[in-house]
């Protein structure tokens, strides 16, 4: 009996870093197929890696999710269950995973045509949710997400075998530039940075608060920003940002009396199953990485 050997296209967590050209496609749709996304725009996004919309909700749905937010926060239940994720030093809740199914009304904004509509376009397929969260980043002391690229963890420790995967951050909140906001490397998507070191077991549940395993060095995150630059973004609570799932990004603290909050959605192809983990002894919990492969409808 012999056993089928996978091929590892993103190879990581080995020995040193390593660069890796992409192997896959951007945008995954055929030229001319339809959807909410101009032309120009998706464009942009196979050049860049982002895409932004100025105002993907109205003020009167931000108001609802807004309301949303405060009461998962809020509930002791909610903060209770594993996928609520607090700061280390204040216990605050920093993230809520699995919004989608805690909530019929963040479930709805899923299945929203402006939002999944978009996923698909990108993607060229049906999809499925691979995560969702909401993050939590109140004033005076709330901590950043070190820069890192999503699809290597996806990769090492989910087992998305490829870049078939895009993200959706919604502002719940206003972005300024000085309060913590989304920064990405513009054009960043086009090559992959393998990380060095292993993958402890149980990782995620250190690297949800800080991430350490699959964290870049500085002297690769040095030559990236000076080759790519780095994006800030900024906008009013219903602005949207999406990013492809390999962009390099992160954020800073936020020190401001402004809070920061976000709704995050990553849509997976359903022609991208995640499968074994790719450099990890074993899968994260399916409420970071899910095994619930249906399209969303």
């Amino acid at each position: 009996m012999t056993t089928e050997v996978r091929a590892d296209l993103y190879p990581s967590r080995g020995a040193a870093e390593m660069t890796t050209p992409r192997q896959d496609p951007v945008i995954w749709s055929a030229p001319g197929a339809p959807g909410p996304i101009s032309a120009k725009d998706l464009q942009g996004y196979e050049h860049d890696g982002f895409l932004t919309v100025d105002q993907l909700i109205t003020p009167d749905e931000v108001s609802v999710y807004r309301a949303e937010l405060d009461r998962l926060v809020s509930d002791p239940a909610v903060r209770a269950d594993e996928r609520s994720i607090v700061e280390k030093q204040t216990q605050n809740v920093r993230s809520v995973f699995e919004v989608h199914k805690l909530s019929e009304v963040f479930a709805g904004l899923v299945r929203d045509e402006r939002v999944v509509g978009r996923a698909r376009q990108i993607l060229g397929s049906d999809v499925y949710v691979h995560q969702s969260r909401i993050n939590v980043k109140p004033g005076f002391g709330a901590t950043g997400f070190y820069w890192h690229s999503d699809f290597e963890t996806w990769h090492a420790e989910d087992g998305l075998p490829n870049m078939r995967t895009v993200s959706v951050s919604i502002a719940l909140t206003e972005n300024f530039d000085t309060n913590g906001g989304l920064m990405i490397m513009p054009g960043s998507h086009k090559s992959f940075l393998g990380c060095a070191g292993e993958t402890p077991k149980d990782n995620y549940k250190k690297s949800l608060q800080m991430q350490d395993a699959g964290t870049p060095s500085d002297e690769a995150l040095t030559k990236m920003a000076d080759r790519h630059g780095i994006k800030l973004f900024t906008g009013k609570a219903g602005s949207a940002t999406w990013f492809d799932c390999n962009a390099m990004h992160g954020s800073g603290d936020n020190i401001t009396p402004y809070a920061r909050s976000n709704v995050f959605i990553v849509f997976n192809s359903v022609e991208n199953e995640a499968q074994e983990p790719f450099a990890a002894p074993i899968r994260r919990p399916e409420f970071i990485g899910a095994r619930d492969f249906t399209p969303v409808r």
